[in-house]
C-alpha cells in the first residue's frame, strides 16, 4: 500500500493531496469536494478507505488554495472543473498512476465539477459517483457526459432530489440516480454512508474495464 502526501503544480497553482494506492489496483478514483471541503472530509475519507479495500486507489485533493478559500470560489465550477482536470494531468503523468484507468467521486458543489472537467477532457473517465452532487452547476455540460455516472441522493435532502432528477434527464451517457433512505445531505444517519460507499465501490469495478 503506497500512501503518500502529494504536490501538484503548474505556474499559478499548488494542490496538496493524499494519494494512496493498494497492491494491484483495478483502477484510481479522484475525488473532487465540494462546499469548501478539501482532503481532511471525513465522509469522503472514509468513502476512500472503503474503495482502497475494494481495491481501487484513490487521490483526495484540495482543489482550493489556502488564500482561495472563500464562498465564491466554492461555486466557481468553472475554477474547480479546471483543478479536477489539472489533478488529472498529474495522475496520467506520474509513473504510479498513469497506467491506472481514471474515475472521478463527487460530493456536492465538487459533484459539478467533476461532471464538467468530464465533458471537457481530452482523455477517458470511466465513471463518476456523485454523493448529495449538485449537477445542476455544470447544466449546459450535462448533454455532453458520456462517462457512465452514477447519482446518490439522501431520501430527505428534497431540494437536492429535485435538482438531481433534472439533471439525470439532462445526462448523456449511461446514468443512474438511487436514492438512500432516511438520508440528509451530509449522509450522517447511522448506515447511509457506508451504502454510498458501497454503491460506488460497485459502480467504479464495473466501469473501470471500459473507460468512455
Amino acid at each position: 500500500m503506497i500512501e503518500e502526501i502529494v504536490t501538484i503544480r503548474d505556474d499559478r497553482t499548488t494542490l496538496v493531496g493524499f494519494l494512496e494506492i493498494p497492491s494491484t489496483p483495478a483502477g484510481i478514483v479522484l475525488f473532487s469536494h465540494g462546499s469548501g471541503s478539501g482532503r481532511f472530509s471525513p465522509r469522503n475519507r472514509f468513502v476512500a478507505r472503503q474503495l482502497q479495500q475494494g481495491g481501487i486507489a484513490t487521490l483526495l485533493i484540495d482543489l482550493l488554495m489556502t488564500e482561495e478559500e472563500h464562498r465564491r470560489n466554492v461555486f466557481d465550477i468553472d475554477l474547480l472543473s479546471d483543478r479536477v482536470l489539472m489533478a488529472s494531468a498529474w495522475l496520467r503523468e506520474d509513473s504510479r498512476t498513469r497506467a491506472l484507468s481514471l474515475s472521478y467521486f463527487g460530493a456536492s458543489t465538487g459533484a459539478a465539477s467533476a461532471l464538467q472537467a468530464a465533458a471537457q477532457a481530452s482523455f477517458g473517465v470511466c465513471a463518476i459517483v456523485s454523493r448529495g452532487g449538485r449537477p445542476d452547476l455544470a447544466e449546459r455540460y450535462l448533454p455532453d457526459v458520456t462517462v457512465p455516472t452514477l447519482l446518490l441522493v439522501g431520501g430527505e435532502d428534497h431540494p437536492v432530489i429535485e435538482m438531481n432528477q433534472q439533471a439525470y434527464r439532462l445526462l448523456g451517457g449511461p446514468k443512474q440516480l438511487m436514492i438512500i433512505p432516511g438520508a440528509t445531505h451530509l449522509f450522517e444517519e447511522p448506515g447511509t454512508l457506508e451504502q454510498v460507499a458501497e454503491y460506488a465501490l460497485k459502480w467504479f469495478r464495473q466501469h473501470f474495464a471500459r473507460p468512455d
